[in-house]
Protein backbone atom coordinates (compact mmCIF):
# COMPACT_ATOMS: atom_id res chain seq x y z
CA UNK A 1 0.00 0.00 0.00
CA UNK A 2 2.91 2.33 0.63
CA UNK A 3 3.90 1.94 -2.97
CA UNK A 4 0.50 2.85 -4.23
CA UNK A 5 0.21 5.72 -1.82
CA UNK A 6 3.67 7.01 -2.63
CA UNK A 7 3.05 6.79 -6.33
CA UNK A 8 -0.15 8.76 -5.98
CA UNK A 9 1.40 11.42 -3.83
CA UNK A 10 4.54 11.90 -5.83
CA UNK A 11 2.85 11.66 -9.19
CA UNK A 12 0.01 13.95 -8.31
CA UNK A 13 1.81 17.16 -7.75
CA UNK A 14 4.42 16.55 -5.12
CA UNK A 15 6.60 19.00 -7.01
CA UNK A 16 4.51 21.42 -5.05
CA UNK A 17 6.19 20.26 -1.90
CA UNK A 18 9.06 22.56 -2.70
CA UNK A 19 8.80 25.29 -0.11
CA UNK A 20 8.06 28.65 -1.53
CA UNK A 21 11.11 30.79 -1.82
CA UNK A 22 13.04 33.09 -3.98
CA UNK A 23 16.60 34.08 -4.59
CA UNK A 24 19.17 31.71 -5.94
CA UNK A 25 19.47 27.96 -6.02
CA UNK A 26 22.03 25.97 -4.08
CA UNK A 27 24.62 26.34 -6.80
CA UNK A 28 23.96 29.98 -7.42
CA UNK A 29 21.69 29.36 -10.38
CA UNK A 30 18.20 30.75 -10.77
CA UNK A 31 15.82 29.72 -8.07
CA UNK A 32 13.00 27.28 -8.56
CA UNK A 33 10.07 29.56 -9.17
CA UNK A 34 7.70 26.73 -10.07
CA UNK A 35 5.92 26.67 -6.78
CA UNK A 36 6.86 29.95 -5.23
CA UNK A 37 4.10 31.69 -7.05
CA UNK A 38 1.66 28.88 -6.37
CA UNK A 39 1.97 29.57 -2.69
CA UNK A 40 1.25 33.26 -3.07
CA UNK A 41 -2.51 32.93 -3.01
CA UNK A 42 -5.57 30.91 -3.90
CA UNK A 43 -6.36 30.04 -7.51
CA UNK A 44 -9.16 32.63 -7.31
CA UNK A 45 -6.72 35.36 -6.29
CA UNK A 46 -4.32 34.31 -9.03
CA UNK A 47 -7.06 34.42 -11.67
CA UNK A 48 -8.06 37.89 -10.52
CA UNK A 49 -4.47 39.08 -10.83
CA UNK A 50 -4.17 37.51 -14.30
CA UNK A 51 -7.26 39.41 -15.47
CA UNK A 52 -5.26 42.56 -14.89
CA UNK A 53 -1.93 41.11 -16.11
CA UNK A 54 -2.78 38.60 -18.87
CA UNK A 55 0.80 38.60 -20.22
CA UNK A 56 2.23 37.32 -16.92
CA UNK A 57 3.69 33.97 -18.02
CA UNK A 58 5.02 32.97 -14.55
CA UNK A 59 1.62 33.87 -13.12
CA UNK A 60 -0.16 31.49 -15.52
CA UNK A 61 2.36 28.76 -14.68
CA UNK A 62 1.80 29.27 -10.96
CA UNK A 63 -1.96 29.06 -11.47
CA UNK A 64 -1.48 25.81 -13.38
CA UNK A 65 0.63 24.32 -10.60
CA UNK A 66 -1.92 25.42 -8.02
CA UNK A 67 -4.57 23.48 -9.93
CA UNK A 68 -2.31 20.40 -10.13
CA UNK A 69 -1.91 20.50 -6.37
CA UNK A 70 -5.61 21.11 -5.86
CA UNK A 71 -6.42 18.03 -7.94
CA UNK A 72 -4.22 15.96 -5.64
CA UNK A 73 -6.58 16.64 -2.76
CA UNK A 74 -9.90 16.85 -4.59
CA UNK A 75 -9.45 13.94 -7.04
CA UNK A 76 -11.50 15.98 -9.52
CA UNK A 77 -10.31 15.32 -13.11
CA UNK A 78 -11.85 18.61 -14.24
CA UNK A 79 -9.15 20.40 -12.25
CA UNK A 80 -6.52 18.91 -14.53
CA UNK A 81 -8.24 20.55 -17.50
CA UNK A 82 -7.95 23.91 -15.75
CA UNK A 83 -4.31 23.19 -14.95
CA UNK A 84 -3.47 22.37 -18.56
CA UNK A 85 -5.26 25.47 -19.83
CA UNK A 86 -3.29 27.73 -17.48
CA UNK A 87 0.05 26.07 -18.22
CA UNK A 88 -0.54 26.17 -21.99
CA UNK A 89 -1.44 29.84 -21.72
CA UNK A 90 1.86 30.46 -19.95
CA UNK A 91 3.70 28.75 -22.81
CA UNK A 92 1.73 30.79 -25.36
CA UNK A 93 2.70 34.02 -23.63
CA UNK A 94 6.32 32.91 -23.26
CA UNK A 95 7.12 30.12 -25.75
CA UNK A 96 10.87 30.00 -25.09
CA UNK A 97 12.79 29.24 -21.90
CA UNK A 98 9.61 28.85 -19.87
CA UNK A 99 10.96 26.58 -17.15
CA UNK A 100 7.98 26.99 -14.83
CA UNK A 101 5.42 25.98 -17.45
CA UNK A 102 7.56 23.07 -18.69
CA UNK A 103 7.96 21.73 -15.16
CA UNK A 104 4.28 22.24 -14.44
CA UNK A 105 3.28 20.34 -17.58
CA UNK A 106 5.60 17.54 -16.47
CA UNK A 107 3.91 17.38 -13.09
CA UNK A 108 0.50 17.45 -14.78
CA UNK A 109 1.44 14.59 -17.12
CA UNK A 110 2.59 12.53 -14.13
CA UNK A 111 -0.63 13.25 -12.30
CA UNK A 112 -2.49 11.87 -15.32
CA UNK A 113 -0.18 8.82 -15.30
CA UNK A 114 1.35 9.86 -18.62
CA UNK A 115 4.88 9.17 -17.42
CA UNK A 116 6.47 9.21 -20.87
CA UNK A 117 5.03 12.69 -21.31
CA UNK A 118 6.27 13.70 -17.86
CA UNK A 119 9.75 12.52 -18.78
CA UNK A 120 9.70 14.58 -21.97
CA UNK A 121 8.60 17.76 -20.19
CA UNK A 122 11.08 17.16 -17.38
CA UNK A 123 13.94 16.91 -19.84
CA UNK A 124 12.85 20.13 -21.55
CA UNK A 125 12.73 21.91 -18.19
CA UNK A 126 16.19 20.70 -17.17
CA UNK A 127 17.56 21.93 -20.50
CA UNK A 128 15.99 25.32 -19.90
CA UNK A 129 17.21 25.56 -16.32
CA UNK A 130 19.82 22.98 -15.25
CA UNK A 131 19.84 24.49 -11.76
CA UNK A 132 16.11 23.99 -11.13
CA UNK A 133 15.54 21.27 -8.58
CA UNK A 134 11.80 20.84 -9.24
CA UNK A 135 12.41 19.60 -12.78
CA UNK A 136 14.60 16.84 -11.37
CA UNK A 137 11.64 15.87 -9.19
CA UNK A 138 9.53 15.46 -12.33
CA UNK A 139 12.27 13.35 -13.92
CA UNK A 140 12.67 11.23 -10.77
CA UNK A 141 8.95 10.52 -10.50
CA UNK A 142 8.69 9.61 -14.18
CA UNK A 143 11.76 7.36 -14.09
CA UNK A 144 10.44 5.60 -10.96
CA UNK A 145 7.04 4.85 -12.46
CA UNK A 146 8.63 3.72 -15.72
CA UNK A 147 10.78 1.24 -13.79
CA UNK A 148 14.07 3.04 -14.47
CA UNK A 149 15.13 3.09 -10.85
CA UNK A 150 18.85 3.82 -11.20
CA UNK A 151 18.01 6.90 -13.26
CA UNK A 152 15.50 8.01 -10.64
CA UNK A 153 18.09 7.65 -7.86
CA UNK A 154 20.46 9.91 -9.83
CA UNK A 155 17.69 12.47 -10.37
CA UNK A 156 16.88 12.54 -6.66
CA UNK A 157 20.55 12.91 -5.74
CA UNK A 158 20.88 15.84 -8.15
CA UNK A 159 17.67 17.36 -6.81
CA UNK A 160 18.91 17.05 -3.23
CA UNK A 161 22.31 18.52 -4.13
CA UNK A 162 20.61 21.52 -5.69
CA UNK A 163 18.07 22.04 -2.93
CA UNK A 164 17.96 19.81 0.17
CA UNK A 165 14.39 20.70 1.11
CA UNK A 166 11.20 18.85 2.00
CA UNK A 167 10.47 17.93 -1.61
CA UNK A 168 13.88 16.44 -2.37
CA UNK A 169 14.34 14.81 1.04
CA UNK A 170 10.92 13.15 0.81
CA UNK A 171 11.89 11.69 -2.55
CA UNK A 172 15.24 10.56 -1.15
CA UNK A 173 13.34 8.80 1.62
CA UNK A 174 11.20 7.07 -0.96
CA UNK A 175 14.20 5.76 -2.91
CA UNK A 176 15.46 4.01 0.23
CA UNK A 177 12.01 2.71 1.10
CA UNK A 178 11.83 1.12 -2.34
CA UNK A 179 15.17 -0.57 -1.66
CA UNK A 180 13.99 -1.89 1.69
CA UNK A 181 16.11 0.35 3.93
CA UNK A 182 13.29 1.55 6.17
CA UNK A 183 15.54 3.11 8.91
CA UNK A 184 17.24 5.33 6.33
CA UNK A 185 13.89 6.14 4.72
CA UNK A 186 12.51 7.11 8.12
CA UNK A 187 15.53 9.30 8.95
CA UNK A 188 15.23 11.19 5.67
CA UNK A 189 11.48 11.64 6.07
CA UNK A 190 12.07 13.09 9.53
CA UNK A 191 14.52 15.56 7.97
CA UNK A 192 11.85 16.38 5.41
CA UNK A 193 9.41 17.03 8.25
CA UNK A 194 11.94 19.26 10.02
CA UNK A 195 12.29 21.31 6.84
CA UNK A 196 8.54 21.49 6.15
CA UNK A 197 7.33 25.07 6.21
CA UNK A 198 3.67 24.74 5.27
CA UNK A 199 0.73 22.81 6.78
CA UNK A 200 0.45 20.75 3.60
CA UNK A 201 4.09 19.68 3.70
CA UNK A 202 3.89 18.85 7.39
CA UNK A 203 0.79 16.73 6.83
CA UNK A 204 2.43 14.95 3.89
CA UNK A 205 5.55 14.04 5.84
CA UNK A 206 3.61 13.02 8.97
CA UNK A 207 1.42 10.75 6.87
CA UNK A 208 4.45 9.08 5.35
CA UNK A 209 6.13 8.64 8.72
CA UNK A 210 2.93 7.02 9.95
CA UNK A 211 2.81 4.73 6.92
CA UNK A 212 6.45 3.73 7.30
CA UNK A 213 5.74 2.76 10.90
CA UNK A 214 2.47 0.99 10.07
CA UNK A 215 4.02 -1.08 7.33
CA UNK A 216 6.90 -2.04 9.61
CA UNK A 217 4.46 -3.59 12.10
CA UNK A 218 4.49 -0.63 14.52
CA UNK A 219 0.89 0.69 14.62
CA UNK A 220 1.41 2.57 17.90
CA UNK A 221 4.06 4.80 16.33
CA UNK A 222 1.84 5.14 13.27
CA UNK A 223 -1.03 6.24 15.48
CA UNK A 224 1.16 8.80 17.23
CA UNK A 225 2.52 10.26 13.96
CA UNK A 226 -0.93 10.49 12.39
CA UNK A 227 -2.37 12.01 15.56
CA UNK A 228 0.30 14.68 15.71
CA UNK A 229 -0.37 15.58 12.09
CA UNK A 230 -4.11 15.75 12.59
CA UNK A 231 -3.75 18.27 15.42
CA UNK A 232 -2.86 20.89 12.82
CA UNK A 233 -4.58 19.37 9.77
CA UNK A 234 -7.72 17.67 11.17
CA UNK A 235 -9.31 17.02 7.77
CA UNK A 236 -6.24 15.80 5.92
CA UNK A 237 -7.34 12.54 4.20
CA UNK A 238 -3.87 10.98 4.12
CA UNK A 239 -3.55 11.37 7.86
CA UNK A 240 -7.09 10.14 8.46
CA UNK A 241 -6.36 7.02 6.42
CA UNK A 242 -3.07 6.48 8.28
CA UNK A 243 -4.85 6.74 11.63
CA UNK A 244 -7.63 4.43 10.41
CA UNK A 245 -5.10 1.74 9.53
CA UNK A 246 -3.35 2.13 12.88
CA UNK A 247 -6.65 1.86 14.77
CA UNK A 248 -7.53 -1.21 12.74
CA UNK A 249 -4.23 -2.91 13.53
CA UNK A 250 -4.71 -2.15 17.22
CA UNK A 251 -8.17 -3.70 17.20
CA UNK A 252 -10.22 -0.50 17.48
CA UNK A 253 -12.47 -1.14 14.50
CA UNK A 254 -14.97 1.56 15.47
CA UNK A 255 -12.41 4.34 15.25
CA UNK A 256 -10.89 2.77 12.13
CA UNK A 257 -14.24 2.90 10.33
CA UNK A 258 -14.84 6.47 11.54
CA UNK A 259 -11.49 7.69 10.24
CA UNK A 260 -11.80 5.89 6.92
CA UNK A 261 -15.31 7.32 6.52
CA UNK A 262 -13.98 10.81 7.23
CA UNK A 263 -11.16 10.38 4.69
CA UNK A 264 -13.61 9.24 2.01
CA UNK A 265 -15.89 12.18 2.79
CA UNK A 266 -13.01 14.62 2.21
CA UNK A 267 -11.58 12.92 -0.89
CA UNK A 268 -13.05 9.69 -2.25
CA UNK A 269 -9.77 8.38 -3.63
CA UNK A 270 -10.01 4.71 -4.63
CA UNK A 271 -7.44 3.64 -2.02
CA UNK A 272 -9.56 5.10 0.80
CA UNK A 273 -12.80 3.67 -0.59
CA UNK A 274 -11.23 0.22 -1.02
CA UNK A 275 -9.68 0.37 2.44
CA UNK A 276 -13.04 1.18 4.02
CA UNK A 277 -14.87 -1.49 2.02
CA UNK A 278 -12.40 -4.24 2.90
CA UNK A 279 -12.42 -3.20 6.54
CA UNK A 280 -16.22 -3.44 6.59
CA UNK A 281 -16.04 -6.84 4.89
CA UNK A 282 -13.52 -8.07 7.48
CA UNK A 283 -16.04 -7.06 10.17
CA UNK A 284 -18.78 -9.13 8.53
CA UNK A 285 -20.70 -6.12 7.24
CA UNK A 286 -21.17 -7.28 3.67
CA UNK A 287 -23.86 -4.73 2.83
CA UNK A 288 -21.72 -1.80 3.99
CA UNK A 289 -18.71 -3.18 2.16
CA UNK A 290 -20.76 -3.49 -1.01
CA UNK A 291 -21.70 0.19 -0.78
CA UNK A 292 -18.03 1.10 -1.05
CA UNK A 293 -17.40 -1.42 -3.81
CA UNK A 294 -20.22 0.11 -5.83
CA UNK A 295 -18.49 3.50 -5.51
CA UNK A 296 -15.33 1.91 -6.88
CA UNK A 297 -17.25 0.42 -9.81
CA UNK A 298 -18.71 3.83 -10.60
CA UNK A 299 -15.27 5.43 -10.44
CA UNK A 300 -13.91 2.76 -12.78
CA UNK A 301 -16.70 3.39 -15.27
CA UNK A 302 -15.68 7.07 -15.31
CA UNK A 303 -12.05 6.07 -15.76
CA UNK A 304 -12.89 3.78 -18.64
CA UNK A 305 -15.06 6.44 -20.29
CA UNK A 306 -12.12 8.84 -20.11
CA UNK A 307 -9.87 6.12 -21.61
CA UNK A 308 -7.49 6.53 -18.69
CA UNK A 309 -5.04 3.78 -17.75
CA UNK A 310 -6.19 1.77 -14.69
CA UNK A 311 -4.32 2.20 -11.44
CA UNK A 312 -3.20 -0.39 -8.90
CA UNK A 313 -6.31 -0.10 -6.74
CA UNK A 314 -8.60 -0.79 -9.70
CA UNK A 315 -6.65 -3.93 -10.62
CA UNK A 316 -6.59 -5.30 -7.06
CA UNK A 317 -10.26 -4.50 -6.55
CA UNK A 318 -11.28 -6.29 -9.74
CA UNK A 319 -9.06 -9.26 -8.86
CA UNK A 320 -10.45 -9.65 -5.33
CA UNK A 321 -14.04 -8.43 -5.68
CA UNK A 322 -14.89 -8.55 -9.38
CA UNK A 323 -13.89 -10.48 -12.49
CA UNK A 324 -10.27 -11.75 -12.32
CA UNK A 325 -10.13 -12.05 -16.11
CA UNK A 326 -10.98 -8.37 -16.40
CA UNK A 327 -8.36 -7.66 -13.73
CA UNK A 328 -5.80 -9.35 -15.98
CA UNK A 329 -6.78 -7.10 -18.87
CA UNK A 330 -6.52 -4.02 -16.66
CA UNK A 331 -3.17 -5.18 -15.31
CA UNK A 332 -1.77 -5.89 -18.75
CA UNK A 333 -2.62 -2.37 -19.89
CA UNK A 334 -1.24 -0.82 -16.72
CA UNK A 335 2.06 -2.66 -16.68
CA UNK A 336 2.69 -1.79 -20.33
CA UNK A 337 2.23 1.89 -19.53
CA UNK A 338 3.84 1.93 -16.11
CA UNK A 339 6.10 -1.01 -15.17
CA UNK A 340 6.52 0.22 -11.59
CA UNK A 341 6.88 -2.51 -8.94
CA UNK A 342 3.43 -1.89 -7.45
CA UNK A 343 1.86 -2.42 -10.86
CA UNK A 344 3.91 -5.59 -11.38
CA UNK A 345 2.58 -6.86 -8.05
CA UNK A 346 -1.05 -6.04 -8.93
CA UNK A 347 -0.73 -7.72 -12.33
CA UNK A 348 0.80 -10.81 -10.73
CA UNK A 349 -2.12 -11.01 -8.29
CA UNK A 350 -4.65 -10.62 -11.09
CA UNK A 351 -3.01 -13.45 -13.03
CA UNK A 352 -3.05 -15.64 -9.91
CA UNK A 353 -6.70 -14.95 -9.27
CA UNK A 354 -7.41 -15.88 -12.90
CA UNK A 355 -5.59 -19.19 -12.44
CA UNK A 356 -2.50 -18.23 -14.48
CA UNK A 357 0.12 -18.84 -11.79
CA UNK A 358 3.01 -19.76 -14.07
CA UNK A 359 2.62 -16.42 -15.83
CA UNK A 360 2.14 -14.61 -12.52
CA UNK A 361 5.37 -15.65 -10.80
CA UNK A 362 7.84 -13.57 -12.89
CA UNK A 363 5.79 -10.44 -12.23
CA UNK A 364 5.65 -11.23 -8.51
CA UNK A 365 9.43 -11.62 -8.53
CA UNK A 366 9.87 -8.27 -10.28
CA UNK A 367 7.64 -6.62 -7.68
CA UNK A 368 10.15 -7.60 -4.99
CA UNK A 369 13.34 -7.29 -7.04
CA UNK A 370 14.44 -4.02 -5.42
CA UNK A 371 14.30 -5.53 -1.92
CA UNK A 372 11.19 -3.56 -0.94
CA UNK A 373 9.73 -4.66 2.39
CA UNK A 374 6.17 -5.04 1.17
CA UNK A 375 4.10 -7.50 3.20
CA UNK A 376 1.27 -7.59 0.66
CA UNK A 377 3.68 -8.35 -2.20
CA UNK A 378 5.23 -11.21 -0.22
CA UNK A 379 1.75 -12.55 0.50
CA UNK A 380 0.80 -12.38 -3.17
CA UNK A 381 3.95 -14.23 -4.22
CA UNK A 382 3.42 -16.83 -1.49
CA UNK A 383 -0.03 -17.69 -2.76
CA UNK A 384 1.31 -17.98 -6.31
CA UNK A 385 4.14 -20.24 -5.13
CA UNK A 386 1.69 -22.38 -3.18
CA UNK A 387 -0.53 -22.76 -6.23
CA UNK A 388 2.52 -23.83 -8.24
CA UNK A 389 3.29 -26.58 -5.71
CA UNK A 390 6.24 -24.97 -3.92
CA UNK A 391 5.24 -24.96 -0.22
CA UNK A 392 8.77 -24.17 1.01
CA UNK A 393 8.92 -20.94 -0.99
CA UNK A 394 5.35 -20.12 -0.01
CA UNK A 395 6.18 -20.59 3.68
CA UNK A 396 9.18 -18.26 3.42
CA UNK A 397 7.11 -15.52 1.84
CA UNK A 398 4.18 -15.96 4.23
CA UNK A 399 6.50 -15.79 7.23
CA UNK A 400 8.19 -12.72 5.76
CA UNK A 401 4.86 -10.99 5.15
CA UNK A 402 3.66 -11.58 8.70
CA UNK A 403 7.04 -10.65 10.19
CA UNK A 404 7.05 -7.31 8.34
CA UNK A 405 3.51 -6.43 9.36
CA UNK A 406 1.13 -8.89 11.10
CA UNK A 407 -1.79 -6.61 10.20
CA UNK A 408 -0.85 -5.83 6.60
CA UNK A 409 -4.38 -6.21 5.18
CA UNK A 410 -7.85 -6.52 6.75
CA UNK A 411 -8.63 -9.66 4.73
CA UNK A 412 -5.34 -11.13 3.55
CA UNK A 413 -3.42 -11.08 6.85
CA UNK A 414 -5.73 -13.70 8.36
CA UNK A 415 -5.66 -15.63 5.09
CA UNK A 416 -1.85 -15.65 5.30
CA UNK A 417 -1.96 -17.17 8.79
CA UNK A 418 -4.46 -19.81 7.63
CA UNK A 419 -2.33 -20.69 4.60
CA UNK A 420 0.74 -21.02 6.79
CA UNK A 421 -1.10 -23.40 9.11
CA UNK A 422 -2.28 -25.52 6.18
CA UNK A 423 1.25 -25.75 4.79
CA UNK A 424 2.54 -26.87 8.18
CA UNK A 425 -0.27 -29.43 8.47
CA UNK A 426 0.40 -30.84 5.02
CA UNK A 427 4.16 -31.23 5.47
Amino acid sequence: MTLALGATLFAAGAVGLTPAGSGTGADGGPADTVTAGARSGSPEAMRERLRRLPEDAPGWASLGMAYVQQARTTADPATYVKAESALRTSLKVQPADNYAAQTGLGALAAARHDFAGALDWGRRAVTTNPSGSAAYGVLADAHTQLGRYEASYRDVQRMTDLRPDTSSLARASYTWELRGDVPRARALMKRALDDASTPGDKAFTRAHLATLAQESGDPRTALREAGQGLRTAPRDPQLLEARARAHGALGDSGRAVADYTAAVAVTPLPQYVLGLGELQQSLGRADLAEEQYEVLRAQDRLRAAAKAVPDVDAILFEADHGDPRRAVRLGRAAVANRPFIAVQDAYAWALHRAGQDARALPYADRALALGTRGALSHYHRAMIERALGDPAAARRDLETALAIDPHFHPLHASAARSALQRIDTDT
